[in-house]
């Protein structure tokens, strides 16, 4: 499965981006967001969007 995440620099989207990266079905997690999450993993990718 794959997860397209936006917001996960607050504080729930920290939570459901660690919920995502630690499951086993979730391959890919693609972070959309003004600003870069400062974290890397095999599974995450980040799309930094500056004016939504």
């Amino acid at each position: 499965m794959k997860v397209v995440l936006f917001g996960a620099s607050g504080m729930v989207g920290q939570g459901v981006l660690r919920a995502c990266l630690e499951e086993p079905e979730v391959t890919e997690v693609v972070a959309v967001g003004r600003r870069t999450l400062g974290k890397s993993a095999p599974k995450l990718r980040e799309v930094r969007h500056a004016d939504f």
